[in-house]
């Protein structure tokens, strides 16, 4: 960029900066605990998505950082194999998408149906929001989230007579912040983030009354808070569980990345998104948090909208918003050790009710019922077992919708005017699934008839099917009959196939 377009967009670009720093600053902390790590953690992924994957990034206005559609992968992952495993199964991860966007493969990370990304995400809310119920209590989440939902009448119950409901009210009174804010706020003000205002009154107002709940922990130096990956923590990559895992976080963080670049692409008309560049630089990102031990990062629609709707037309929002984190960490460490941790959680089950979005359920609808069952059957799934688990499964009711619709053929039987003559009309996709049918129809075929099966209707003809013609044709010859089928748009081995089969004629 030149000297002259740096100076004139600068001023815009630190405005914008600014307003993504307030947004990013309560939720790279929030995603941490959500995650079940230390909130300095999801700090060094914010400044490692600002600094670094900004400045790599293909999405010139797409912001990265920590995000709340992986917190319950992490959590899981870290309560089944301790936070040393993180860094292994991250940079794994990073690499992965290092090489699809070298490969150019950023294109088919985005071929996942809508239906299984919402329904993920929503999935991931009602976890989300299960778990940090009782983080708003000053509680400990449990493991899942049918257990977190048994467990929290007794939280409740349990926090009342102790200081837990004075941490509950600061996380309630959280959530209505933000939801006000969101609801009235007025347009002059629109650039102060809900979240931050939010937290930013439940932290006065906790210190003004001297309430005993728990408050953020973070290191006076940064340093403290990095957890280099050990060389020989790599050799438990050969445990296949922490390749699956690495597969995992790969795809989804790969998948919400380049969604949320579509979305962003559609809020404003300057430069479009480079998915494979964009894909590289998240792996180098997660490659980095991996070695620092920090949390894994995509692009985050939150920080990116905010970052759009402030006015940035370039990558160097991003790259500041970063370095105001950084900052923020190193000057001002013991502001955010006055933060009340039942106000970040608060946050976070704000964002968890908003991640299920019922617009996007019904939307789907105009495509017919099967996306939606498989936006519910995702959804619960990952709510009743886990999030590898919902998505698989959201994948394979999609493969099953195609594989049904691509095994849908009509088959009709009429008779031409001529007299004797008959012809087999198909229509769809005839492969083997369909044999059976196929076969009970010629089955009520006189004899002496002439059949004439015209293939132009058809979207693909298996062999099964094929030979099936054929066959019937050879044993029904000798009666008679004679089976012609015209082959328009089929290749000429096909046609000379046909052409020289016992009873079986072509038109080309």
């Amino acid at each position: 960029m030149r000297a002259a377009q740096l100076k004139a967009v600068l001023p815009r670009e630190l405005l914008a900066s600014v307003v993504v720093f307030l947004v990013a600053l309560p939720l790279c902390m929030g995603i941490a605990i959500a995650s079940g790590l230390p909130p300095a953690k999801g700090l060094i992924t914010g400044i490692i998505g600002g600094l670094v994957v900004g400045w790599l990034a293909g999405s010139p206005l797409q912001v990265s950082g920590p995000a709340a559609g992986l917190a319950v992968l992490v959590f899981e992952l870290v309560r089944q194999h301790g936070v040393a495993m993180l860094g292994p199964i991250l940079l794994l991860a990073g690499f992965l998408q290092l090489m699809a966007g070298r490969f150019k493969l950023g294109c088919w990370f985005r071929v996942t149906a809508p239906a299984v990304v919402y329904g993920m995400l929503a999935g991931i809310g009602v976890l989300i929001v299960l778990s940090q119920v009782h983080v708003m209590l000053d509680a400990v989440p449990k493991p899942s989230g049918l257990d977190n939902l048994a467990a929290f009448p007794a939280a409740v119950i349990q926090a009342l007579p102790s200081l837990g409901w004075q941490a509950g009210l600061l996380g309630l009174s959280t959530i209505a912040v933000m939801w006000l804010w969101e609801k009235f706020r007025p347009h002059s003000l629109r650039f102060i983030p809900g979240a931050l205002l939010g937290v930013g009154l439940a932290t006065v107002a906790s210190l003004m009354l001297a309430l005993q709940v728990k408050r953020v922990e973070v290191p006076a130096n940064l340093a403290e808070a990095i957890d280099w990956l050990k060389p020989a923590d790599l050799l438990n990559l050969a445990d296949p569980t922490l390749l699956i895992a690495a597969f995992a976080v790969a795809f989804i963080a790969s998948a919400e990345t380049l969604l949320s670049a579509a979305a962003v692409d559609r809020m404003h008309s300057g430069q479009r998104s480079d998915f494979d560049r964009e894909l590289s630089a998240q792996g180098v990102g997660n490659m980095l948090c991996g070695l620092l031990g920090a949390l894994p990062m995509t692009g985050v629609i939150v920080r990116s909208s905010a970052n759009v709707q402030a006015g940035a037309t370039t990558r160097m929002s991003a790259i500041f918003h970063g370095l105001w984190l950084l900052a923020f960490v190193l000057l001002l460490s013991s502001v955010l050790q006055s933060i009340p941790v039942a106000s970040l959680a608060g946050v976070l089950v704000y964002t968890g009710f908003k991640l299920v979005d019922l617009k996007a359920f019904r939307g789907l609808g105009r495509y017919g019922r099967m996306p939606m069952f498989t936006y519910a059957a995702t959804a619960l799934a990952i709510i009743f077992t886990d999030l590898l688990t919902g998505v698989l499964i959201g994948f394979g009711l999609t493969l099953a919708k195609l594989a049904w619709k691509a095994s849908r053929l009509k088959i009709s039987l009429i008779d031409l005017p001529a007299d004797g003559e008959m012809e087999l009309r198909l229509t769809g996709a005839a492969t083997f699934l369909k044999v059976p049918a196929l076969t009970q129809v010629l089955g009520t075929i006189p004899p002496g008839a002439t059949v004439h099966v015209p293939l132009n209707n058809l979207s693909y003809i298996d062999h099964s099917c094929l030979e099936l013609l054929e066959e019937w044709g050879r044993a029904n010859a000798a009666k008679g009959s004679k089976l012609i089928i015209e082959a328009r748009g089929l290749k000429r081995r096909l046609e000379g196939r046909l052409r020289t089969t016992s009873g079986v004629g072509s038109t080309a």
